[in-house]
């Protein structure tokens, strides 16, 4: 086998030139085509001054090919009260229903005899800290979702086959990138509500999430230390036909005496536990169930319960919540306004203002933090991007330690459809590369290293071959499995032996991103040592389409995509990140605010 040519050996290489000098001027010319991000978003020119286009009202597929539009849902709910009122009124009338009623009013005391009465302190702050708190996890979610509006069952997302959307259907373009597929939300409902703001809301909404987790621990241990549980678990069956009663006097609207501040009704009982015993913990498992990390670790689960599974799942926990808070509000502003509030917010049973006034400065504070939020993130996205980081870092490099492993996929796991995404490379050096077919194509690989090389891709296809069929997981919500082979970079590692300090690895891309500059991304020299770590320039058995990133690509399995450089045309190996670009670990960290360890 030939081996590859190191920079001192390459035919026309200047002799009086030292290969620490070559290596010198590689990285400065690497270096040169870097641009710096800013430090605030102007929205005219974020993210390449792409278009603020919105989608379309939300659908969900019926069949085959046809889809709902999901607004039919108000005339038809408005309709269905109009017969359902009536209907639930004739009923009342009929002896066997009013006896039924008579049997089961609604609530039982004996229900929450072990709580007391009334509501203790703690709980009225923990209700005004999830509602506070909900707030930025409900407006970045939507955010997250804007970024890739399409939800699947199956673990491939393949366009026409999701079940819902808030997108157009995908055009026959062959080159459409994801994120042209994405959208902006009305004013006011994403965070921050700008199209492919999703780095942000990301800071935003698992940062937020790790706050509300925390409270929520404190929650249930008060919940049960205090006895409040029993105020929110069913402990009899008759909090069904409860229920059922409750339903028909609510739909009659002759409504059954509200008696919140001793028992609740069963229809409340019911609606509570599902939120807090069921809802919660099902957003905590499908919000793991979306970590590629956790995905590839716990395979047999994945492999029934893809991670697209987890984001539908994920998406339908936040409408009941959405529901719940909407029919929650209606019932307290319609049921006894004052008392209600007055129970929740004030701690006392009577019609006197105290608790509406408290109520008031409380949606004041929400109202000022739901204005605030988004302005703040576009003239501040660093403070926003450490804050976030400080709050999740420890759970990112946690679950960064979980390697994926090789064999959890075979061929008839590989997907129809592998979304296209990123800068497509148009200078004059690629195209040139291009249309002789790579032939002149050289990998400079330099920095940090005791062995510079340029290896064409005859060079690398003649190192030893590498090949696996992994999952891809992008930011922005979509997957794919596809089959890679190239070179592993540990054999790349040890044929340009890196010096001591060289902690990461820099790839350079002939695409740039979406401000100017080349795109760039670096990763640990650990994780390059990973079986999963590799430079491909075949994808399913063919060589790299253009779309994909011919002639070389990165493959490192336990990163997210946009961390995968397409198009590489150079690698450098660092002491640290900082010394690069604007020192964030990458171009979408520097521009669009990501995390360079982004595992989660």
């Amino acid at each position: 086998m030939d081996h590859p040519r190191r920079s001192e050996d390459r035919p026309g290489a200047d002799d009086q030139v030292s290969q620490t000098e070559r290596a010198q001027q590689a990285v400065r010319r690497f270096r040169s085509e870097l641009t710096l991000g800013e430090d605030s978003i102007d929205t005219d020119t974020w993210a390449g001054s792409i278009p603020q286009v919105y989608g379309v009202a939300p659908r969900v597929r019926v069949g085959r090919s046809r889809w709902f539009n999901l607004l039919w849902l108000v005339p038809i709910a408005a309709v269905g009260l109009v017969v359902a009122i009536p209907a639930a009124q004739g009923l009342r009338n009929v002896p066997a229903v009013a006896d039924f009623i008579e049997r089961y009013p609604g609530a039982d005391p004996a229900w929450s005899a072990g709580a007391g009465t009334g509501f203790p302190a703690w709980l009225s702050w923990q209700h005004f800290f999830n509602l506070f708190l909900m707030v930025f996890i409900v407006r970045a979610g939507l955010q997250i979702l804007a970024d890739h509006p399409r939800l699947y069952w199956t673990r491939h997302s393949t366009p026409g086959h999701e079940w819902f959307r808030m997108q157009k259907p995908v055009p026959e373009d062959p080159l459409w990138t994801a994120k042209e597929d994405s959208i902006r939300l009305p004013s006011g409902v994403g965070l921050p509500g700008v199209r492919h703001t999703i780095g942000l809301a990301r800071w935003w909404h698992l940062g937020t999430d790790v706050v509300f987790l925390l409270n929520g621990v404190v929650f249930y241990v008060l919940l049960f230390v205090t006895g409040q549980w029993h105020r929110v678990v069913p402990t009899s069956w008759d909090v069904l036909p409860n229920a059922a009663s409750t339903m028909i006097q609510y739909l009659s609207l002759d409504w059954p005496p509200e008696k919140g501040w001793v028992v609740y009704n069963g229809l409340q009982l019911i609606a509570y536990f599902v939120t807090v015993f069921v809802a919660a913990p099902l957003a905590l498992v499908s919000g793991l169930g979306m970590s590629p990390a956790l995905s590839t670790r716990f395979r047999r689960i994945s492999k029934v319960l893809s991670i697209q599974f987890a984001r539908s799942l994920h998406f339908l926990v936040m409408v009941w919540f959405l529901v719940f808070i909407a029919m929650h509000v209606t019932m307290v502003f319609t049921t006894g306004l004052l008392n209600n509030l007055n129970h929740m917010f004030a701690g006392r049973n009577d019609d006197s203002w105290v608790g509406f006034w408290v109520f008031a400065v409380a949606m004041v504070v929400v109202g000022i933090a739901w204005w605030a939020a988004s302005p703040f993130t576009l003239r501040h996205p660093r403070v926003v991007q450490r804050v976030g980081s400080t709050l999740i870092g420890p759970f990112e490099r946690w679950f960064a330690h979980v390697d994926a492993q090789p064999g959890e996929y075979d061929e008839s796991d590989i997907s129809p459809y592998f979304w296209h995404n990123g800068r497509y490379p148009d200078s004059a050096e690629y195209r040139t590369l291009a249309d002789s077919g790579f032939v002149d194509y050289r990998l400079e690989i330099s920095g940090r290293v005791e062995h510079p090389v340029e290896l064409s891709l005859e060079d690398l296809r003649a190192l030893p071959p590498h090949e696996q069929i992994t999952q891809h997981f992008c930011i922005q919500g979509w997957s794919g499995v596809a089959k890679w082979g190239g070179v592993s970079m540990t054999t790349i590692l040890d044929l340009v032996e890196p010096h001591p300090d060289a902690e990461w690895v820099v790839f350079y891309s002939f695409g740039e991103g979406a401000d100017g500059g080349i795109y760039y991304d670096a990763h640990p020299i650990e994780e390059m040592r990973g079986e999963l770590a590799m430079l491909a320039f075949d994808m399913n058995g063919e060589p790299l389409p253009f779309g994909y990133g011919a002639p070389l690509r990165l493959r490192n399995e336990v990163q997210l995509g946009f961390k995968q450089v397409k198009w590489i045309k150079g690698i450098e190996l660092v002491a640290g990140i900082d010394e690069v670009g604007g020192g964030y670990g990458g171009y979408n960290e520097d521009h669009e605010f990501f995390g360079y360890r982004q595992a989660i």
